[in-house]
């Protein structure tokens, strides 16, 4: 059992009305949606329990929880939201995480794989000289590359890119990120992998 303040942030899957995935959300958010009766929580049998009836499950110790006065309750891995039907979108978000995503965190003129705090972004052809903010343009460079290449394009500075920038196939990118996070509870929800980050977009 975990009673740590720190459970409150870690993830909980997101469901619409139709049971497929939209979106992941923290613990602490999962509470108050269950709270204010605007989610559910869902088991891996797809039994759904507004937040007194979850309250009321027995806490097992190989259950993450939460402390109340003079209780635990259970963390909810999975909730449902009652009166959200939209479907997910499906294509992955132009945004600043996503970019550092696809290209792993990896500077794409030296090579060198950085914390994402020692990275930005470069337009591989340069806004002055009329390049766009595309998936196909937009690569992440380390401080000293980017300085480096300045307001260039690669080869008028004498610099080679890894490797093409593209557009990340949907699939097999949210595969490869919910590989990385996800929990048992969260299986048998995502055999579509119908998911997307609700992450902020990056525009022209």
């Amino acid at each position: 059992m975990s009673t740590s303040a720190s459970v409150l942030d870690t993830k909980v899957l997101v469901l619409n009305r139709s049971y497929l995935p939209v979106h992941i959300t923290s613990v602490r958010r999962a509470f108050s949606l269950l709270y204010q009766g605007i989610a559910c929580a869902v088991n891996e049998q797809y039994r759904t329990f507004d937040f007194a009836s979850w309250s009321d499950l027995a806490v097992s110790v190989h259950d993450d929880s939460v402390g109340l006065v003079g209780r635990a309750i259970r963390v909810p891995r999975v909730i449902l939201l009652l009166a959200f039907d939209r479907l997910p979108r499906r294509q992955v978000r132009f945004s600043r995480f996503n970019i550092y995503t696809r290209d792993r965190n990896t500077c794409q003129y030296c090579g060198t794989h950085f914390r994402r705090s020692e990275l930005n972004l470069d337009h591989v052809v340069p806004r002055s000289q009329g390049g766009a903010s595309r998936w196909e343009n937009v690569v992440c460079s380390c401080h000293v590359c980017n300085r480096r290449k300045g307001g260039r394009t690669p080869e008028q500075a004498g610099m080679r890119l890894l490797r093409p920038p593209r557009r990340p196939e949907w699939t097999p990118f949210m595969l490869e990120n919910f590989s990385l996070r996800h929990y048992k509870e969260w299986m048998p929800f995502l055999s579509a992998i119908d998911v997307s980050y609700w992450n902020t977009e990056l525009l022209e």
